[in-house]
């Protein structure tokens, strides 16, 4: 087990549970480069332990795992109440896999390989998910919108939509700020548990921008090239 981190520097601290020593250097290596402070651990029962200390922000767990195995580590931090987010990584990405991971308490599921940027989107994802989903009403700069009423204002100005767009814009102000990949799209605003190669999220993006950001005003949708979209506001 190695701990890094980078002096004086306050740090969200990562569990990162994988036996694959290059994979597991890859992920640490970047996650230290973006002044996180990662712990790993390469069995199940070493990744347990340090769960159950309850030090970490966020927990990135390998599914399969000598002496114990991820999902059985995640369903014990469970079961004693640990709440930890958790990022499960698979090389298995069938639906039923996948299901299996979430049901056992995993909050996200990569299938490997991936690509280091949607590792990051999905931690950070999981780290600044709002701790009560159930507030009502949500507010990003001047857009507002009402779930209960299922409306959605720019300062005074009503902006309809239909309810994809809705769900969509929903997901981005939920997470303002953060960097959305194409996959995280279409795997929570279309239910597609893989990633088709189709142009679907973009031509959404693109008529929802059209309605939130008249001509004039500040633009809150922002695309970033080779990562995905993200909605941010300056005031």
């Amino acid at each position: 087990m190695t701990v890094t981190s980078l002096d004086g520097a306050e740090e969200i601290r990562v569990l990162l549970v994988e036996d694959d020593t290059d994979i597991a250097e890859e992920i640490s290596a970047e996650l230290k480069s973006r002044d996180f402070c990662v712990t790993v651990a390469e069995t199940g029962s070493a990744g347990l332990e340090q769960a159950l200390t309850g030090l970490y922000n966020v927990m990135i767990v390998d599914r399969m795992l000598p002496e114990l195995d991820g999902l059985s580590l995640i369903e014990t931090v469970r079961q004693k109440g640990g709440r930890t987010p958790v990022l499960v990584l698979s090389a298995l990405g069938a639906v039923d896999d996948r299901v299996n991971g979430l049901k056992a308490g995993g909050d996200d599921y990569l299938t490997k390989p991936f690509a280091m940027v949607e590792l990051i989107a999905r931690i950070e994802a999981l780290l600044r998910r709002p701790d009560d989903t159930r507030q009502t009403i949500l507010r990003v700069g001047p857009l507002t919108m009402d779930l209960i009423d299922r409306t959605v204002k720019r300062d005074d100005r009503e902006i309809e939509l239909l309810p994809r767009e809705f769900r969509l814009l929903e997901y981005l102000m939920r997470r303002p700020g953060q960097i959305l990949t194409r996959a995280m799209l279409l795997e929570e605003v279309w239910n597609y548990r893989f990633t088709p190669q189709t142009n679907l999220v973009d031509v959404h993006i693109g008529k929802l921008r059209r309605k939130v950001d008249a001509p004039g005003e500040q633009t809150l949708i922002h695309s970033i090239r080779g990562a995905g979209f993200t909605l941010q506001s300056s005031d």
